[in-house]
């Protein structure tokens, strides 16, 4: 079951209720407020003044906000790259099948370059694209109003929201850490460096901060610690009874 689960994608999580919770509040929280404050601002029901990527985002922000994609940068600037791709090639390839695909896949690559990616950017660039009319008048103005208006917003609420959990602050760079430090478990010094070379040799996007895997590599050995001394004592202890 394990190596099926595996293969077909299931998550190895073991997050608590009290976290999930947490999580979902964020979610309907950040987007009734977005909705709310746009309505107030620009005092209309357009759907559009709420682009639906931001849903996507408020998924990475509140339930994965230590993650690599969660980030202020990958945020603000994935949506605002990938808006401003989707206008450019709705403009020059028209709004058929080419243009959408140009505008998710030019996205995909300028935010592996530029170091942001952001998922839901993929879905602001399709909606430049194939948002109809509305989108299509704006322009380049849609890469400001409403893609990076909303952007900042859904990142200020993230800031405020997750602010009172110590074990989730965001940016993930506010979390304190979740475990004693302890030295380096491969013992050495130049540890970004030894992060950077195994991600290389990997070679494949890992959404996990470099705090976070640090605090994980600690954690790790502290377990195999734990577990190596509870086995020297038993064994010690059926040699005694023997």
């Amino acid at each position: 079951m394990r190596h099926l689960f595996s293969l077909i994608g299931i998550e190895l999580s073991a997050v608590s209720y009290k976290e999930k919770l947490v999580s979902t509040f964020g979610g309907v929280l950040s987007i009734s407020i977005l909705v709310w404050l746009t309505r107030q601002a620009v005092g209309t029901e357009s759907a559009i003044l709420v682009i639906a990527s931001m849903g996507a985002s408020a998924v990475l922000l509140f339930a994965v906000p230590h993650g690599q994609l969660s980030q202020p940068w990958p945020v603000l600037v994935g949506h605002g790259i990938s808006a401003t791709i989707g206008v450019f090639c709705a403009r020059h390839l028209g709004h058929d099948w080419l243009a959408a695909g140009c505008a998710v896949g030019l996205s995909i690559g300028v935010m592996h370059q530029i170091k942001c990616i952001h998922p839901p950017g993929g879905a602001t660039a399709l909606t430049a694209v194939m948002g109809g009319d509305a989108v299509r008048e704006l322009g380049f103005q849609f890469v400001w109003w409403p893609v990076m208006v909303n952007a900042l917003i859904m990142v200020g609420i993230a800031i405020i929201f997750n602010w009172p959990f110590v074990w989730r602050r965001y940016p993930a760079g506010l979390s304190k850490g979740r475990c004693p430090l302890k030295p380096h478990p491969f013992g050495r010094e130049n540890v970004h460096e030894d992060i950077m070379n195994a991600l290389r040799a990997f070679d494949s996007f890992v959404d996990v901060n470099e705090a976070d895997l640090l605090v994980l590599a600690r954690m790790i050995a502290r377990e195999r610690e734990a577990r190596i001394i509870k086995e020297a004592r038993q064994q010690s202890h059926h040699e005694k009874t023997e």
